[in-house]
């Protein structure tokens, strides 16, 4: 049985399903003000985590194992009081990226997805990725797996590596517990990388997409076909691998969901690859469904993001669509009926512009006009509950019900706003931005 440490974060401050208080805005000022008292500027920030949903193995980094059903704020001193640039929430761990470029990492440890070096199966506060040379750029968390990129484009790799998502080759080892350097990639500068559940994709500075990995139904795009019997003849890439059906299109950005994949170019096409995710769409055979399929009633689009079973997209005017299964409401659009096509979220997202959105398994999470929207499965209603206390809370919305429709998550303090938000399985975190006018 796991027991219980001793907090050291400022969610101390708060019962899991209470109000945010007047000890958190108190808490974020007495930082600031420690930080900048020698500063004469009459306008401050500071960028901080916001960690919400389950608590299982210290995922959340706020010294112990509760779930939390609001937002918690992770204590600066866990990153030597540096700011947060980036997040990113895997299965059941999550990696931080501080303004600096050093990563830090809390949650489960079972396949070494920590990259912390030390034989331990968890961990309930930060602690720092041990072996990364040079300041980091961007960073992702997989189900059981993590990666780093350096300013330079160079990419690092840790974690689960049973089918080749590592991209290390076929004879490295199954579990890795300390970054690799994916060593075929040298002389490719590598722009950011995207992780599933067991495959990885990533984007080169020329605008290539590279996938490798798990290749189970055809999420990697390289247009493996199944057999009479339905099996795939090949699974799995040991080492990255261009997509060659992506070849002439410059991709800017991708995404890795649970059995699907997408990329999006820099004329804001969206190309969607993964049998499960084509089949919904209605765009042809399951066979079709392992090479890319452009996506094209959704207009010219910035970002896209994919869940379990659903993807999401923000077009260059702010607008968010959304189709897939709608699992628990998983898609925002007011109901629970699977979306065959393109859909556009409606309410608070169709009046202001959506800048950033994440999916994760079965809830999603949006930024708009610098607030966190969350809808989707809240944990209620599913596996995971023990002695009648659900895991849940990942909407962060002060309980563990479904919502099918976008809301508003509170943080409590008029001065903060988001700038980065991430869903994991059944968590969710943000990073924000506190401004202390003086």
């Amino acid at each position: 049985m796991l027991t219980r440490s001793v907090s050291k974060s400022a969610s101390a401050l708060l019962p899991r399903s209470g109000k945010l208080g007047l000890g958190y805005c108190c808490f974020w000022r007495r930082w600031m003000s420690s930080e900048d008292n020698s500063s004469s500027s009459s306008s401050k920030s500071k960028r901080f985590a916001a960690l919400w949903g389950n608590g299982d193995y210290g995922r959340l980094g706020l010294g112990g194992l509760e779930s939390q059903w609001r937002p918690s704020f992770c204590s600066p001193s866990s990153f030597a009081n540096q700011s947060l640039r980036d997040i990113a929430c895997g299965g059941a761990h999550t990696l931080f990226l501080t303004e600096s470029g050093r990563v830090y990492a809390t949650g489960l440890n079972d396949f070494g997805q920590l990259g912390i070096s030390e034989d331990r199966s968890y961990t309930t506060e930060p602690v720092e990725v041990f072996g990364l040379p040079g300041e980091i750029k961007q960073i992702s968390a997989g189900y059981h797996h993590s990666s780093a990129v350096t300013v330079d484009g160079v990419l690092y790799m840790w974690g689960k590596n049973s089918s080749g998502q590592l991209g290390l080759g076929k004879r490295a080892a199954k579990v890795v517990s300390v970054p690799g350097k994916v060593e075929c990639l040298d002389g490719v500068a590598i722009k950011m990388a995207a992780l599933g559940c067991d495959h990885s994709i990533a984007v080169t500075d020329k605008g290539e997409a590279l996938s490798w990995g798990g290749g189970g139904s055809g999420r990697l795009g390289h247009g493996h076909e199944a057999n009479f019997f339905g099996f795939l003849r090949s699974t799995s890439e040991y080492t990255p691998r261009l997509i060659k059906h992506l070849e002439g299109v410059k991709v800017k950005g991708a995404s890795a969901g649970m059995l699907h994949s997408a990329c999006i170019d820099e004329s804001g096409s969206v190309f969607i690859f993964g049998e499960r995710a084509v089949e919904k769409l209605g765009l042809g055979e399951a066979n079709a469904a392992t090479i890319p399929s452009m996506i094209n009633k959704v207009p010219c689009s910035e970002e896209v993001a994919c869940g379990g079973y659903h993807t999401c997209v923000v077009t260059s005017g702010g607008e968010l669509y959304t189709w897939g299964s709608n699992e628990n409401g998983c898609l925002g659009i007011g109901c629970t009926d699977v979306a065959q096509s393109p859909e556009r979220v409606q309410g608070s997202l169709a009046r202001h512009p959506v800048c950033k959105v994440s999916c994760g398994w079965k809830h999603t999470a949006a930024i708009c006009e610098g607030m966190v929207y969350t809808w989707g499965w809240g944990g209620s209603h599913g596996t995971f509950s023990v002695d009648g206390h659900s895991s849940g809370g990942q909407l962060g919305l002060g309980n563990d019900v479904d919502y099918i429709e976008p809301t508003v998550v509170n943080f409590g303090e008029k001065n903060v706003k988001a700038l980065q938000v991430s869903c994991g399985f059944n968590h969710t975190a943000a990073i924000l931005e506190y401004t202390c006018q003086g």
